[in-house]
């Protein structure tokens, strides 16, 4: 494997690396950009920047392109890196990396900068391992939705349920009748057995009252003496989910555990699923439920919440209720 200065002369070897790179991840329409002005940019780089090729038996396998501190950057900025899949995990892009160093070092330049797109988590796994922390999030919205939004001061609804894991239907609904006037007042209750060995409590104040669910959870698994799951779609962004076992709150999950303000990394780890806690207590795989209850550091970064949702309780046995 050889790496090389790219050339003008190299334009069409560079178009079809570039097209290769554009089929693989495609991006939005809204952000799609045509070759004519990709090369208008790339040209530039080659002229004025760091523009190389990576080639195995003189066949081109990547490229990388980047600017020397400018276009309002005072980095080495990674504009495109590529690498065609059947030339992988061989150090190819390590090594597209490492020859931009000399040069951003030579400019004066004390660090090197890209951009990744989120879904693309293979070569974030890549970036991160070499040393580079997030700075800022490219976002994005559609005018409409952003005008709804900006419209309403009103926060997205949130919707949740409690699992009991009992047949008791009728001992559940006394305990619920008994206890929840003490929470604050409730439009609507419903208790349900939806699948055996589990009784579903869905209440309208615990819904939007994330303290009262909790409190409720505990009390029904104090006073039933068996494990309760409360499960929440939390502002239609992210999930929750608490596990319950003689009237203590066991373990807590949430799916983006800074959704809500900075934590210590200490409390983040905290709110990551314990599979070996569920599994005890529901019965459900550990190695699905460490599949599938994964966090991140923005909703963006996970399946959409209902359909997180959706899977989590698949996991646990259970159903969500939240489509009311």
């Amino acid at each position: 494997m050889t790496i090389r200065p790219a050339t003008k002369n190299d334009q069409e070897l560079i178009r079809q690396l570039w097209m290769e790179f554009q089929a693989e991840l495609p991006e939005p329409e809204y952000l799609q950009e045509t070759w004519e002005d990709a090369w208008s940019d790339l040209a530039q780089t080659v002229r004025e920047g760091v523009a190389l090729i990576a080639e195995e038996e003189e066949r081109a396998v990547g490229f990388v392109f980047c600017i020397l501190g400018e276009r309002g950057r005072k980095t080495a900025h990674v504009t495109d890196i590529y690498v065609r899949p059947d030339a992988r995990n061989k150090g190819i892009g390590r090594a597209l990396l490492a020859g931009i160093l000399e040069p951003a070092r030579a400019a004066g330049l004390d660090h090197v900068s890209l951009e990744v797109l989120i879904r693309n988590s293979d070569a974030r796994r890549l970036y991160e391992r070499l040393g580079f922390t997030p700075v800022d999030v490219f976002m994005v919205a559609p005018v409409g939705a952003l005008a709804d939004q900006l419209g309403s001061d009103e926060r997205p609804a949130s919707a949740g349920s409690l699992h009991v894991q009992t047949d008791d239907e009728a001992g559940v609904e006394r305990a619920v009748t008994q206890f929840l006037p003490r929470l604050g007042r409730s439009a609507h209750t419903e208790v349900t057995s939806l699948r055996s060995g589990w009784v579903t409590v869905v209440d309208e104040l615990c819904d939007h009252n994330r303290s009262a669910q909790r409190r409720l959870g505990a009390e029904l698994s104090e006073r039933m003496g068996v494990p309760v799951v409360a499960l929440a779609l939390e502002e239609e962004a992210v999930v929750r989910f608490l596990l319950f076992e003689r009237g203590r709150m066991v373990d807590e999950y949430l799916s983006v555990p800074t959704y809500y303000g900075e934590l210590s990394k200490a409390d983040e780890l905290s709110l990551s699923a314990n599979p070996t806690l569920a599994a005890r207590l529901t019965g459900a795989d550990p190695a699905r439920v460490r599949a599938v209850a994964r966090v991140a550091s923005s909703p963006s970064e996970l399946p959409p919440a209902r359909e997180l949702l959706g899977e989590i309780a698949d996991v646990l046995g259970l159903e969500a209720r939240i489509d009311r």
